[in-house]
């Protein structure tokens, strides 16, 4: 059996959490953080800037400061963010700022 076939995602449903206003900035930071741990590990892996993505050449149009990236990828990273901050108050912990 190809596990590639059979692998359904299930991620936690965190559709019941709403997020505090306060945390929508850390919402941007934290897109822009996991753009940029992304684009290093790329770039530390060979890969460089290139207008179309072209695997066998490592290259990549998102290979760009994330405020250079166009809106859809910036919503991608900002989905995550999300996301992320939604599992840890399902999970039961508090996010507060010092």
């Amino acid at each position: 059996m190809n596990l590639k076939q059979t692998y359904t995602p299930r991620p936690l449903d965190t559709s019941d959490v709403e997020l505090p206003e306060e945390l929508f900035p850390l919402i941007e930071k934290m897109a822009e953080n996991v753009h940029e741990v992304w684009a290093k590990n790329r770039i530390s892996d060979g890969w460089t800037y290139g207008p179309e993505r072209n695997d066998d050449l490592k290259q990549h149009p998102c290979l760009l400061p994330y405020s250079e990236l166009p809106e859809r990828e910036k919503d991608y990273d900002r989905a995550t963010s999300q996301e992320t901050l939604k599992l840890i108050i399902k999970s039961g912990f508090k996010i507060s700022k010092f």
